[in-house]
């Protein structure tokens, strides 16, 4: 069965979220690095290249599909919704400035996963009612992804999953050390950048956000 909202398994490969960075390779290739978060139990993978020509994009997302196919782990694909279909990826993440979340179901269909990023209830009511099959909220803490990024607070990341029936994800700057700070909140699962690629020992850092994660959302 494909994964989507409806059914448990969307929620459950939301549970630890791992969104690509080449920021940071180092002693591991790209590739290296994202097997290792693999290793260490990430449940989706999303492949993030905000300035890479469509070419190389897909070309670099065909190597990571065949990758997660290995781990049996799904795909999204940030933002580029052509790449998410000729790599037949899981599905697309897109923003609030990025492609409609209809326009990104038409050219993917009815059996695609679509994220969209929110910040307040009403963009995710919005995207709700648009057909998204879940949210990612934050930025919640401070991060080094992006430069001065506006914060979302836990009080209206509770609000979010509050006031919408489809699964709901942190992200931004979530560590190990601050999801305790996330109980009660309703999100399914978090999504990480730097705990996981910027790490010294990145199977060892995704085993333990992978539990500490498990403790938050049981």
């Amino acid at each position: 069965m494909p994964l989507n909202s409806k059914n448990n398994s969307l929620r459950e490969a939301l549970l630890l979220y791992a969104v690509t960075s080449a920021k940071w390779v180092g002693s591991q290739t790209f590739l290296q690095q994202i097997e290792s978060s693999l290793q260490g139990g990430a449940t989706l993978v999303q492949l993030r290249e905000k300035n890479m020509a469509y070419d190389a994009y897909l070309e670099r997302a065909l190597a990571v599909k065949e990758l997660c196919d290995r781990y049996n782990v799904g795909l999204i694909i940030d933002d580029n919704v052509e790449v998410a279909r000729a790599c037949d990826a899981l599905g697309v993440h897109i923003g609030q400035e990025d492609v409609s979340v209809s326009d990104a179901r038409a050219i993917l269909g009815s059996d695609k996963v679509i994220g969209v990023s929110t910040k307040t209830v009403d963009q995710a009511l919005v995207a709700e009612s648009q057909g998204a099959d879940y949210l990612g909220v934050g930025a919640i803490y401070p991060t080094q992804t992006k430069e001065n990024p506006i914060r979302t607070s836990i009080e209206t990341l509770s609000a979010i999953t509050s006031a919408v029936s489809i699964p709901v994800v942190a992200i931004g700057g979530i560590t190990a050390a601050r999801i305790e700070a996330l109980l009660g909140s309703g999100i399914v699962g978090v999504a990480v950048v730097s705990a996981i690629y910027a790490a010294e020992d990145i199977q060892s850092a995704t085993r333990e956000l992978k539990l500490a994660v498990q403790r938050l959302v049981q």
